[in-house]
């Protein structure tokens, strides 16, 4: 898509504009105009040199599609788009990107700063699984930002926190957060799986480094997997000596210096040439093309989804079988006025409620459903419902479920874009038989 006119310069495309048009042209060779799923290993090279100029790093284009593919290219172009990032890099999952990242930053003995409040598959990554690597996570309570702070070690790398955190309701307060890291001279890195970038663009707050979980929101249709990293460009990597991998030379490519070299895309190619080549998560193309797709439509669903979870909200917070609902969208949430500060378009579309009746009312109501879907998953069109106690947190004690958000009065909604009044109708006959 043309920046650019000549009378009067860059233009400002709106993100709805974007969302649709970035990162992509119409294919040169037949004038499709869809992105083609390109499925193929492999590519053609013009002649030794170009394949070596490839191999070497000093060209870009694509060779293997474990390291690059067309398809997924606009992918990764459009989501660092709508960012306000410098560069994407996507993999085939949400943890995998996590794991290309902290890969790239971190060396064995390293350490770094997690908000608390996250989605429990990486409070497990993060905790246990990071841990066999050498890479050492320290948890804490976000709602006071100066618990980051007290948490830095001389070790600390990096500070990672989901803004909009899961399962909803939690706003966590990013400005300082990101004055506490620039003072430490290490990146802010945030999960905006929750939000989406129509709901919070964290890089505008600061940020250096964002994740998404695309089989979520951006994907929209529960049907693709993925995951993506986008790279704000503007983090030093030469301050402190922090950062050998970024800064000194690599022997896999002849003492290339990935920051030096690449300058403000310098972490997203290190990341690319050297984690996912050498671990290989790479997202399949036509997964990338169902995202790409789904992404087209993101501000229109988004709209839908905030709208259908306030209204959903209001319901529960009255209903007499309810004790408490967390949503930042209520005038009830403590999140509120964070929540209009980030996000201004809504406060997303999953959070949670307790029942009165606890772990059996969980249980019934659940089972009760007819419209929403019993699943464990989030950013669907569809409405889904689980009761994390009976589920996803069935290992742990009910102490550790309390503690994790899971207790077992609790269920989780993500709204979906049905009719309104069919969820809630749904959902009160649920709520009786429970």
């Amino acid at each position: 898509m043309s920046s650019e006119t000549e009378k009067s310069g860059p233009i400002e495309y709106g993100f709805e504009t974007r969302a649709v048009h970035a990162g992509a042209q119409p294919d040169p060779v037949t004038g499709a105009r869809a992105t083609p799923i390109y499925q193929t290993t492999s590519y053609v090279f013009d002649d030794t040199e170009h394949a070596a100029d490839l191999f070497n790093l000093s060209r870009f284009g694509f060779l293997y599609s474990r390291l690059g593919n067309p398809t997924v290219s606009v992918l990764e172009e459009r989501v660092a788009n709508l960012e306000d990032g410098r560069a994407g890099l996507a993999a085939a999952s949400g943890h995998a990107a996590q794991f290309l990242t902290f890969f790239t930053l971190l060396e064995p003995g390293d350490e770094f700063i997690a908000s608390r409040n996250l989605y429990g598959g990486s409070v497990t990554q993060f905790g246990l699984s990071f841990k066999r690597l050498g890479w050492t996570c320290h948890f804490v309570d976000p709602a006071d930002p100066e618990n980051f702070r007290e948490a830095l070690t001389p070790k600390t790398k990096a500070i990672f926190l989901e803004v909009l955190a899961n399962p909803g309701g939690i706003v966590v307060d990013l400005e300082p957060v990101v004055e506490i890291a620039g003072e430490a001279g290490i990146p802010v890195i945030v999960d905006n799986t929750m939000a989406s970038p129509y709901l919070c663009q964290p890089i505008r707050w600061g940020a250096d480094i964002v994740i998404h979980s695309t089989t979520k929101y951006l994907s929209g249709h529960g049907n693709s997997m993925g995951g993506v990293i986008v790279e704000s460009g503007k983090f030093d990597w030469l301050q402190g000596g922090r950062f050998p991998g970024m800064t000194e030379p690599d022997p896999a490519y002849h003492g290339l210096t990935f920051y030096e070299t690449f300058g403000d895309f310098g972490f997203t190619t290190k990341a690319r040439a050297v984690a996912l080549r050498d671990f290989g998560p790479t997202m399949a193309p036509l997964n990338a093309f169902l995202t790409i797709t789904g992404i087209e439509t993101l501000a229109l669903r988004m709209d839908r989804h905030v709208s259908n979870a306030q209204t959903v909200a209001g319901f529960l917070e009255a209903h007499p079988a309810v004790d408490w609902v967390s949503y930042a969208g209520l005038a009830s949430s403590p999140y509120r006025d964070l929540a209009a500060k980030y996000l201004p378009n809504g406060p997303g579309a999953t959070f949670t409620f307790g029942l009165k009746g606890g772990f059996d009312a969980g249980v019934k109501m659940v089972e009760a459903c007819e419209l929403f879907s019993h699943l464990a998953n989030i950013g669907d069109t569809r409405s889904l419902i689980i009761h994390p106690a009976s589920t996803t947190h069935r290992q742990l004690t009910e102490e550790q479920q309390i503690a994790a958000g899971a207790g077992p009065d609790v269920i989780r909604l993500s709204i979906g874009i049905e009719n309104a009044d069919d969820i809630l109708r749904d959902l009160d006959q649920a709520l009786s038989a429970a």
